[in-house]
C-alpha cells in the first residue's frame, strides 16, 4: 500500500518533510517487490526504514521512495534450522535457544518477551526504541551488553553476483560488528535485512548475564559480575533509561534520537592530556613486556604492540565545554536534554535543520576545547555536520 507521509510521522525526533513515494511493507514479498522497484530506478533515492529512533531527516521534501519494513514473526529454530557454525566455534550450551526474529518487530518488545520467557542475552538492552532489523546496523549496545554477544546472523536482501536480489544468511562475524558499528552501516555490505537470529541462553534458575556495567550494578545493588533476577535487570535498566529521558514516552526529553553522539575511542596517550576527572574505559589490551635471551638471534623479534586505546565519555565532553542540560540556541526549538547532555531534543517544531545546527555547534565546543571531534549516532537524511 502506497501513502503520503513525512519522515517527522515516523522518527523520534519527529522531524523530516515530505515523502514523495512511501510504501509500507508488512510482508517479505512487499519488501522484496519494493526494494526491487527502488534498485530499479537509479537517478531516485530510497531509504529504508524501521522504528525511526536512529533518523533525522531534513524537513526539506524527500524526492524518493521510503520502504518501512513492518514485518513480524519470532519463532525458535529448531536445531535443523540453524545456520551452521563457523569452523572452530564451540557447539553451543544445551540451554541456548535460537530465534529468528523478523525486522519489523518491536526491539523492546522482543526483550520483554525474552525477559517474561526466562531467556538471558538481551535484558540490559532493555527501553532501547527502534525495530529487531535496525539493531544489528548500529550494533546496539547499553550497560554492559552488545548485540554482538548474542547475533549469530541475518537474513539479508542483497544484490547477487548476477545482479538480481537474493536472500542471503549473514554470519554475524562477516557483519564486522564494532562499537555502533558495521558493514552494513559503513556500506561495505549493502541490502535489506529481513529477520534477525539471536542465540539466548534459557536460565534455569531465572538470572540473567553477569552484570558488567558498574551503574546498572549500583543501581542494583550488587557487585560487578552478580547474576540478578533477569526482570530486576530489565526494570532498573528502565528505571535508568527514563531517568535520562531515553524511554519513548510523554517526557519532552524522549523526543529525540537517544543519545546524540558516539563516545569517542582515543588513544591512551591522547587521554592522558585530559583532565584528571574525565571518565575513560580501556578498549584495548595494555602493553606488555618482552624479554629477549642474551644469545637471541640476529632477527630480533618485532616488539610492536597494539597503541592502547580507550573510549571517553562523550556527555562529560560536552558538559565540560560549557554546554549544560537544556541549552538551546537563541530561537532554536532544538535543545539539549534537560536531563542528559547527549541527547538533542525537538521541543516542539523544530527542523531537521535546526537539530543539525545544534550539533555542529556542540561539535565545535568540544573540539574547541578538548581537541575531540564527536562523531554522530543517528543516521542523517539530507542533513551534514
Amino acid at each position: 500500500m502506497t501513502t503520503t507521509r513525512t519522515l517527522a510521522d515516523a522518527t523520534t525526533m519527529r522531524v523530516g518533510g515530505e515523502v514523495a513515494d512511501w510504501i509500507e511493507a508488512t510482508t517479505r514479498d512487499e519488501v522484496v517487490a519494493a526494494y526491487e522497484a527502488a534498485l530499479a530506478d537509479d537517478f531516485e533515492p530510497h531509504l529504508v526504514l524501521g522504528g525511526g529512533s536512529n533518523t533525522v531527516a531534513s524537513s526539506e521534501p524527500f524526492e524518493g521512495t521510503v520502504i518501512r519494513v513492518a514485518t513480524t514473526g519470532i519463532r525458535a529454530l529448531p536445531h535443523a534450522e540453524r545456520p551452521h557454525r563457523p569452523a572452530g566455534e564451540e557447539p553451543p550450551a544445551d540451554d541456548s535457544v535460537v530465534l529468528r526474529v523478523e525486522a519489523g518487530e518491536s526491539w523492546d518488545a522482543l526483550v520483554e518477551r525474552t525477559v517474561a520467557e526466562g531467556l538471558a542475552g538481551l535484558e540490559a538492552l532493555s527501553g532501547i526504541p527502534g525495530s529487531v532489523g535496525a539493531a544489528p546496523i548500529q550494533n546496539i549496545g547499553a550497560y554492559g551488553q552488545e548485540l554482538a554477544s548474542s547475533l549469530l546472523g541475518v537474513e539479508l536482501l542483497t544484490m547477487g553476483d548476477d545482479r538480481a536480489l537474493e536472500v542471503r544468511h549473514v554470519p554475524g562475524a562477516a557483519l564486522q560488528l564494532g562499537y555502533r558499528d558495521s558493514a552494513l552501516k559503513r556500506g561495505t555490505l549493502t541490502g535489506v535485512v529481513l529477520s534477525v537470529d539471536l542465540r539466548l541462553r534459557r536460565s534455569a534458575d531465572g538470572r540473567g548475564q553477569p552484570v558488567a556495567y558498574q551503574q546498572l550494578a549500583s543501581a542494583l545493588g550488587v557487585e560487578l559480575g552478580t547474576r540478578v533476577p533477569l526482570a530486576d535487570v530489565r526494570e532498573t535498566v528502565l528505571a535508568l533509561r527514563r531517568s535520562k529521558g531515553m524511554v519513548l514516552s510523554d517526557d519532552p526529553d524522549s523526543v529525540s534520537a537517544g543519545s546524540f553522539f558516539t563516545n569517542p575511542i582515543v588513544s591512551a596517550r591522547f587521554a592522558s592530556s585530559l583532565p584528571a576527572d574525565a571518565p575513560r574505559w580501556s578498549v584495548a589490551p595494555q602493553p606488555v613486556a618482552a624479554v629477549l635471551p642474551l644469545d637471541a638471534a640476529p632477527e630480533v623479534p618485532s616488539l610492536a604492540r597494539p597503541v592502547p586505546q580507550v573510549k571517553l565519555s562523550a556527555a562529560w565532553l560536552i558538559e565540560h565545554s560549557g554546554i549544560e542540560r537544556g541549552f538551546s540556541l537563541p530561537g532554536s526549538r532544538a535543545a539539549i536534554s534537560s536531563k542528559h547532555t547527549l541527547a538533542l531534543t525537538n521541543r516542539g517544531g523544530a527542523t531537521g535543520e535546526e537539530i543539525a545546527e545544534l550539533a555542529r555547534f556542540v561539535q565545535a565546543r568540544v573540539e574547541n576545547q578538548f581537541g575531540v571531534h564527536l562523531v554522530p549516532e543517528p543516521v542523517l537524511v539530507g542533513l551534514t555536520l
